[in-house]
């Protein structure tokens, strides 16, 4: 599904160097590397402070609790997601209310966000889902009406630019009150273990998240908020701070593979590819919205099961995200949830499948998986 190791083949030089920079230096825990990283990435993101931490659950988890929420206020999101969303806000003994998805995007529905507000709802967390920009003009202004807190999940949308409606652009995770992402080796932006970060343009709650990383100091052994242990180490900041300047390079090659899928796909009555880009119609050379963490497919009248199994008997990677919504997850059962109100993740539990999406896919390698897809399909369909 990735290809860590051709990625790093092409910019070994640079990391080794910069891992060995720490190495010399011994400044293993919030050294120099981690600073620097941290200052080019809020000039990439154009968001005045990023935050690292030890991994994107945490980031989400710290984001939260630098809000102040309380237990029993509720927050919305996203049903078709990973758990981690929802895990978080479950460990704060917060209330998790879940929405279902448009049926186009796969992005969090923004009239189901609305029929979820009540007088107890206090936050929102849209996540960028695959790659693709959440509807966040609608979901902000929604946020303005309520006095509700947003809080992006960006784990999957590192570098996608959100176009609004007016014609400007923002990065994702530069538009809501705060963000979290992960770096995850797999993600667009991924170190070579776990690592995470918190942005935000507000001064205070950037002041607090800082002093909640950080077992709650603000002075060495003095605590003056309820903190946790979570820090990036400086190995991986070395990583990602050698990676970070080839990022948009890897979300073009990441869109250019997005390409040539949709074309070999195009028009076929039994497969819809991600086309429905917010404020956009298509993959185009102007637009980064779509950053194509995963490359996922609606499948209508295909058995999805059998053409993983399919899949995999020709060593051809695939993935299916996510295959049980998580108000189906017995962790996160709920008597209020009602199955009507869940029916478009309902139904793309049982037909998306994510095809191999990495900054390494040529055109050898993309016929080869498009030309086994549509062999099944066609002759089971």
């Amino acid at each position: 599904m990735v290809d860590l190791q051709g990625q790093y083949a092409k910019i070994k030089d640079v990391v080794d160097a910069s891992m060995e920079e720490v190495m010399n230096s011994a400044a293993f825990i919030n050294g120099p590397k981690v600073h620097q990283f941290q200052k080019n990435l809020e000039d990439y993101l154009g968001v005045k402070h990023v935050i690292p931490c030890a991994n994107g659950t945490d980031a989400l988890q710290i984001a939260m609790m630098g809000l102040g929420l309380k237990p029993g206020d509720e927050v919305i999101t996203v049903d078709f997601t990973f758990a981690a969303t929802v895990e978080v806000i479950a460990l704060l003994q917060l209330t998790p209310v879940l929405v279902d998805v448009d049926p186009v995007t796969f992005n969090i529905d923004v009239a189901a966000i609305e029929k979820a507000i009540t007088p107890k709802t206090k936050a929102i967390v849209p996540v960028h889902l695959f790659g693709l920009a959440a509807d966040m003009d609608a979901i902000m202004h929604l946020a303005k009406a309520h006095n509700l807190y947003i809080i992006e999940d960006n784990a999957q949308g590192i570098g996608s630019g959100y176009t609004h409606k007016d014609g400007t652009k923002t990065k994702t995770g530069a538009i809501g009150h705060v963000a979290s992402t992960s770096f995850f080796p797999s993600k667009n932006l991924g170190c070579y273990g776990d690592g995470g970060a918190i942005f935000t343009n507000d001064d205070d709650l950037a002041h607090t998240i800082r002093g909640i990383v950080n077992h709650g100091m603000y002075k060495r052994y003095h605590h003056d908020v309820v903190g946790v242990n979570s820090r990036l180490d400086s190995i991986q900041a070395a990583v990602l701070d050698a990676k970070l300047p080839h990022l948009d390079t890897y979300n073009n090659a990441r869109r250019n593979a997005a390409r040539k899928y949709n074309d070999a796909f195009k028009n076929h009555p039994n497969i819809t590819t991600p086309s429905g880009l917010t404020n956009c119609d298509s993959i185009c050379d102007t637009c980064d919205c779509h950053v194509f963490h995963q490359y996922t497919l609606n499948l209508k009248g295909v058995d999805r099961d059998a053409l993983v199994a399919h899949l995999q008997e020709k060593n051809i990677p695939c993935g299916v995200y996510y295959p049980i919504p998580l108000h189906k997850q017995k962790a996160y059962t709920d008597t209020r949830y009602n199955e009507d109100d869940f029916t478009i993740t309902n139904q793309l539990v049982t037909s998306v499948i994510s095809l191999p999406m990495h900054t390494e896919l040529d055109d050898e390698q993309i016929e080869c998986i498009t030309s086994t897809v549509l062999d099944f399909i066609n002759s089971n369909s």
